[in-house]
Order: C-alpha cells, then structure tokens, then sequence
C-alpha cells in the first residue's frame, strides 16, 4: 500500500506583479522563473509532492508543458497563504496531509536543506504551528533597510516579533555590530490544519502596522518557531534581479563543468 503524503510543497504564483510583471514567466538563462523554481524544489527530498497554485491559465498551462503539477485558483486570494488554503480546502486528500510548505515562486536557489530544517521543526514540537527560517544579518546597510524583515526570538527559537524596523534596539539608536540581528525569510511551513484556520482569522492592529502578514500569528496567540540557517537564496524581485541570477547560474555551470559546486 502506498503511503499517503506527509509534507506537501505549493508554491504560490500570481501574474502579475507591481515590481516586475509577468515574473514567474520570465526568461532566465532559458527557463523561467516558476520551471527553475520548480525544478529546484523538487531537490528537497522530504516533499511528497509539489504543487503550483496560480491565478493564471497561463502559468498553469506552461508548468503542465514542462511536467509539472499545478492547480488554478481565483484572482481574489489577497496573499500566498490564502492561495494556499484554497487549494488544500478544494482537495480532500491535502487536508489529510500534516504539513503544508509555502515555497516563494521567485527564489530558484533556495537550498533544499532549508526547506528540509522547517519541516523537522514543525515535527520535532507539536505546539508549533508555524515554522519559518531566519538568517543572520551581517551589514549595516541590510539592518536599517525596512524592506528586510528583522526578527527577534525566544531562548527556545519561538518568534517575540518582526518588524521592518531594527530589533532589538537600544537607548543608543542605530546599528551596532556587536549585536545579533536576524532577517526573516520568507518560507513558512504550516500545520495544514492551522494554515485552514490563519486564513480565517480576521486583520491585527500590528499586523497592518508594520505591513507584515506573520503577526496576526503571534497577536492571535499561535507559536511560529524559527530556525537559524546559514544562507539564503537570491529572489527574484526587480529587473536588475535577472542578471543577477544569470550571472550565479553561469558561475554555476562554469563550477560544476571543473568539478566544483557554487550553488546548489
């Protein structure tokens, strides 16, 4: 007898987009931005399967074309996690599965390994209902920069708080590189049936605050337990992005063709 699904990965992909749009269908180094994605997910070896759930026929169509899995759903899912519950609420079989990953559609070198520390941490403690990664920040320039999401931590990792300002602070304002900081990144692993309940609960006060979707978690009482890994992928957010990719993946090919690996 088969054994049902454990860990399922969907991978949430909209159209459009207010940076750079079109992006999961653009070209990179000859494939696009959802098939790298895709493909390189496919490396974490704890998924069971790999979904992508979009808004677009389009993007359906083409993950179909290059052999993937792929799921449509409505325009009106405002974020990645509501794209998500739509798709385990309108399958049977996903709401039997414990663990749902949500997978950014724009970050092709994310390392399997990542992916696999969320899903041990969600396994490891039953009383987690959220599990997510964050990294060590190690400039100035990333520390004040409000588009990088900081997060501060309990002894036992649980998530205190994240902001775009910098925590922790001090009396003395501004950056100081003898203190820790951690940037949040954006992989979130869910209990399927807490990611069915999340999409439910109704906006915090400290959620529209700071713009940021993960403390309505933490204002509602839920525990999201973060891991500390040692690096992190390059997404894919505007133009200048591209090149940046291209250029990792030439050094990639050029690496792997002596014997060598840049990235994974």
């Amino acid at each position: 007898m088969k054994t049902p699904p454990q860990v399922v990965g969907i991978i949430p992909a909209r159209l459009q987009s207010q940076r750079l749009p079109g992006k999961p269908l653009i070209s990179i180094a000859g494939k696009t931005l959802i098939q790298r994605t895709y493909e390189n997910a496919l490396r974490c070896k704890m998924l069971d399967q790999l979904i992508v759930a979009t808004d677009s026929q389009k993007i359906m169509d083409h993950v179909l074309d290059f052999g993937g899995k792929a799921v449509l759903t409505s325009e009106e899912c405002r974020t990645g996690s509501d794209r998500l519950a739509e798709v385990v609420r309108n399958d049977p079989s996903l709401q039997q599965v414990p663990y749902i990953i949500n997978i950014q559609g724009d970050e092709p070198f994310l390392e399997p390994a990542v992916i696999e520390q969320i899903i041990e941490a969600l396994k490891s403690d039953e009383g987690v209902a959220v599990s997510t990664p964050i990294i060590r920040i190690t400039s100035e320039e990333e520390a004040l920069d409000p588009s990088v999401v900081k997060c501060v931590r309990r002894t036992n990792g649980d998530a205190l708080y994240f902001s775009r300002a910098l925590i922790p602070s001090s009396k003395k304002p501004g950056y100081h590189p003898h203190t820790i900081y951690y940037k949040h990144v954006g992989l979130y692993g869910y209990r399927t049936d807490f990611l069915l309940l999340y999409t439910t609960l109704l906006p915090t006060s400290l959620q529209i605050s700071e713009d940021l979707e993960q403390l309505k978690i933490l204002e509602n009482g839920y525990r999201i337990q973060t891991v500390i890994v040692d690096s992190v992928s390059i997404g894919v957010d505007e133009p200048a992005d591209i090149k940046k990719v291209e250029y990792l993946l030439c050094k990639q090919n050029t690496s792997s063709s002596q014997g060598e690996s840049v990235l994974p």
